[in-house]
C-alpha cells in the first residue's frame, strides 16, 4: 500500500475539536486514498504506522466518521466482511465552517429506510470493534427489528452510547466464558476409544 507524497488536512478538521492524533490520521487517510478515492488500510496498519493499539486507531475513525469528516463503506459477501473502504467527504474539503457539536454516541436514525440503517449501525460497530465474533453477534442481537418492521432494537432503548455498550458486551461475554462449563477433554477421549475400539471388535468378528 503505497500513500501519495502528500497529505491534505484542511482548515475545518485542523481547527476543529479533534484530537491532534485524529487530525494526522485525516491527513494519512487523503493520501491513501488518493489513488483509488478511498483508503482500505486495516486497523493494523495504522496501529503499526502510529505505534498505537487497534482500539486507539478505532476511536480515531470512529471520531473522524461522526464528525462528518469521512464515511465508511463494509464490502460484504454474504455475512463475510472482505473490505472496508474509507473515503473523504466533501465536508472534509470546503473551507472552515462554523464549529459544530458532535454527539459522539450518537448514530444517523434520522434516515427513513431501515436497510440503509442497518447499513449505517453495521459500520459504526464495526469502526469500533474490530474482533468479527463480537461484532457480529453485537450487530445480529441489536439490530433485530420490531414487530413492525420499523426499529432496531438499539433504537427502541431510552439512551444510547454505543462504545459503552460495546464495551459492557465484551466484559460480559469474558464473564461468561469464565463460568461457562468446560468439556471434559479426557472423557471425551475415551468415549471416543471405546467407539474404536468397538468398532475394532466388530471386524475381527468378536
Amino acid at each position: 500500500m503505497k500513500p501519495s507524497y502528500y497529505a491534505i488536512i484542511p482548515a475545518n478538521v485542523r481547527y476543529s475539536n479533534l484530537k491532534p492524533n485524529t487530525k494526522l490520521l485525516y491527513g494519512e487517510i487523503t493520501a491513501l486514498a488518493s489513488k483509488e478515492g478511498y483508503c482500505f488500510a486495516s486497523n493494523r496498519y495504522f496501529s503499526d504506522l502510529y505505534d498505537v493499539t487497534k482500539n486507539t486507531i478505532s476511536s480515531w475513525i470512529s471520531d473522524l466518521h461522526k464528525a462528518g469528516f469521512i464515511k465508511v463503506q463494509i464490502i460484504k459477501e454474504g455475512n463475510q466482511v472482505i473490505q472496508r473502504r474509507i473515503g473523504i467527504t466533501q465536508k472534509g474539503d470546503t473551507p472552515i465552517t462554523k464549529k459544530e457539536e458532535y454527539n459522539s454516541t450518537s448514530i444517523n436514525n434520522t434516515i427513513n429506510n431501515i436497510s440503509l440503517r442497518i447499513q449505517s449501525f453495521e459500520a459504526e460497530v464495526l469502526i469500533l470493534e474490530a474482533d468479527e465474533n463480537i461484532s457480529r453477534a453485537f450487530i445480529i442481537y441489536w439490530s433485530e427489528l420490531n414487530k413492525s418492521k420499523t426499529k432496531m432494537r438499539w433504537e427502541l432503548e431510552r439512551t444510547w452510547d454505543l462504545k459503552a455498550r460495546i464495551g459492557r458486551w465484551k466484559s460480559r461475554q469474558k464473564q461468561w466464558n469464565k463460568t461457562a462449563p468446560k468439556k471434559n477433554n479426557f472423557k471425551n477421549k475415551m468415549e471416543t476409544f471405546n467407539r474404536a475400539k468397538q468398532m475394532m471388535n466388530k471386524l475381527n468378528g468378536q
